[in-house]
């Protein structure tokens, strides 16, 4: 297996409440995108809206209760401003403030936001995760 990953897909409870919500935050779902499913393009990969329970169902298990599931996506930003823009953007157009942003132990600085489904994204700067001018992260080899 190659290591990448091509599309993340966020089980949602209500399509067009989470469409707007990323839409707000000015991205742009894809024309293959329908009221059962939206897809975003997010750098090299994609990021997918996929009702909840049919996602359940396509995986073959149960839809538990929401809650912390153990997964953050993650958003980097050039500086602490940028961290703290993004969180403000964020409840603006609908999220909720987790954990306002702070320097943390790693020398960085990040907090953290919920979309209305409750899944977490991270948002920080990082001083050993520089960012390209087209937005991609590489670790150092």
């Amino acid at each position: 297996m190659e290591p990448r990953i091509s599309l993340i897909t966020l089980g949602v409870a209500d399509m067009a409440k989470s469409r707007a919500f990323y839409e707000n935050l000015g991205w742009q779902p894809d024309r293959q995108s329908n009221s059962d499913v939206t897809f975003f393009q997010a750098g090299g990969m994609i990021l997918g809206l996929y009702g909840r329970a049919a996602l359940a169902a396509d995986a073959g298990v149960p839809d538990s209760t929401s809650g912390f599931s153990g997964i953050a996506l993650a958003y980097n930003g050039r500086d602490k401003a940028e961290v703290d823009a993004v969180l403000a953007e964020a409840v603006a157009a609908g999220g909720s403030l987790v954990k306002a942003a702070e320097n943390v132990f790693w020398g960085g600085y990040s907090g953290y936001f919920a979309d209305p489904d409750g899944h977490l994204w991270a948002v920080a700067w990082n001083p050993s995760f520089p960012i390209a001018s087209d937005g991609t992260i590489t670790l150092s080899q």
